[in-house]
């Protein structure tokens, strides 16, 4: 008698639990699981963005500190020119505005040009990787969930 008790007993409560058993499409697992679209099958291009590096092309800045140094050597040059007779005096205000120039013509190319690449690193739903080089980002950040086309990932 008990051990019909304990029989029936298992088997209602392995009905109970087998009714908590979601096999519903666009429910993960949980933490970790990318989301799915359709009916249980994930993106085949899509992922979740893992980490995103800002580049530059590698090539020197001198355009513009070079001719920023040559236009502030001659305007320094002009200036004390014109407001002393001392050589040294001359002299100083030359290379003050060399320097100064080079400075202000690296600051004036590097806004000009932009600020480079963008390697985004995307984990994809099927376990590869991919590392994208992208002008801009247009809003993605770490964690984003994007689909990649034609070599870009964009936010879904």
């Amino acid at each position: 008698m008990k051990t019909r008790l304990i029989g029936t007993a298992a088997i209602a409560a392995a009905l109970a639990m087998a009714g908590c058993a979601s096999t519903s499409p666009g429910y993960g697992s949980g933490y970790g699981s990318a989301p799915q679209s359709g009916y249980g099958t994930s993106c085949y291009d899509c992922g979740t963005v893992t980490r995103i590096d800002r580049t530059t092309d590698g090539k020197p800045n001198v355009a513009g500190p070079l001719l920023g140094g040559v236009v502030g050597a001659v305007a320094g040059k002009e200036l004390a020119r014109r407001n002393t007779d001392s050589e040294g005096r001359r002299n100083v205000a030359t290379a003050g505005g060399a320097i100064a120039g080079a400075v202000a013509g690296n600051a004036i190319q590097n806004r000009v040009e932009g600020s480079g690449m963008y390697n985004v690193h995307v984990r994809m739903d099927d376990g590869r990787t991919m590392v994208l080089s992208q002008a801009e980002v247009g809003g993605l950040r770490e964690g984003t969930y994007v689909r990649v086309q034609n070599g870009r990932a964009y936010a879904r």
